[in-house]
């Protein structure tokens, strides 16, 4: 079986929850503490065994490709001063992976973006990742994953259980009720944002994917829905009536950038862990909570 070493982010979207802000730049670059969202997605993806990745751009997403190319004029003037770290990192991005780039010229759905990356793929097992949802958790969840396909040959979707009253806004699994293993399910089918009296589960998708290649001949028989959009679950109902596809349950490491409450909540998390910051920061957050009288 091919190894699963291509990765495709999609980073198209408007990101209009984030305007004015995303006026001029793409949501995927807002930082969270010092790096841009769509850094770690990136990182996720190499830590994992991704060596080749394709990233889906659209209007105003130059700054995207600038962040993980070479800056001769920076590193210049930052070897000049003897910043030697932020010298390493900076050099250190154009040298994670082979990325590449594809523009989706008109905003028609998650599933047209995704057959964008028939040509790049090819007949290759590959990876979805979409960088609204960071994995912190040292690539743990996308090598299960993979480590999934591996064994069982169909592909794999991520969920997480959420509450019966949020499932509305997800992909909701509808799993056979036996595990194949240990956080490991076989599905039946999907659905797209269910009424939650009606969902089949309270396991929602969550924004990372291992795919055969087969997904793109289903993808291409997908009618367009509203909007003009194609929309991959519509896609993954198709790759279920030809091959087996299984759902990865996880419950940890997962950050929500996608809307400015989420975006803060993450930052916030992740700075009160990080062993740079996280002295000073917790501090902080102690004196803030008393002098406010929320405790």
């Amino acid at each position: 079986m091919t190894a699963v070493r291509k990765a495709v982010i999609p980073a198209a979207g408007l990101g209009t929850r984030f305007l004015p802000a995303t006026k001029a730049q793409p949501k995927e670059m807002l930082p969270v503490l010092d790096k841009p969202a769509i850094q770690y997605v990136v990182e996720e993806a190499v830590s994992a065994g991704i060596t080749d990745i394709l990233i889906i751009t659209g209007r105003g997403k130059r700054a995207i490709s600038d962040h993980f190319d070479r800056a001769p004029e920076l590193e210049q003037e930052l070897a000049a001063a003897g910043k030697h770290e932020a010298l390493a990192n900076v050099v250190g991005l154009a040298d994670l992976a082979n990325i590449h780039y594809v523009r989706q010229g008109e905003p028609r759905g998650l599933g047209h973006a995704v057959s964008m990356a028939s040509a790049f793929i090819g007949s290759e097992p590959f990876v979805v990742m979409l960088p609204d949802d960071l994995m912190v958790d040292d690539s743990a969840l996308l090598k299960r994953m993979v480590g999934a396909f591996d064994r069982h040959g169909g592909s794999v979707i991520a969920f997480r259980d959420v509450p019966r009253a949020e499932i509305r806004a997800y992909g909701a699994a509808d799993p056979e009720p036996e595990l194949v293993e240990e956080g490991l399910v076989k599905l039946r089918g999907m659905v797209e944002k269910p009424d939650p009296e009606e969902a089949p589960s309270t396991l929602a998708a969550t924004g990372r994917y291992v795919f055969t290649s087969t997904i793109f001949e289903c993808l291409a028989r997908v009618r367009p829905g509203k909007g003009n959009e194609i929309q991959l679950t519509d896609g993954i109902a198709l790759l279920l009536e030809q091959e087996p596809v299984f759902g990865a349950v996880f419950d940890t490491g997962r950050f929500d950038v996608g809307k400015p409450i989420d975006h803060l909540k993450a930052t916030v998390e992740l700075a009160y862990d990080r062993p740079d910051l996280a002295p000073e920061f917790r501090a902080f957050l102690a004196d803030f909570v008393k002098t406010r009288g929320l405790v």
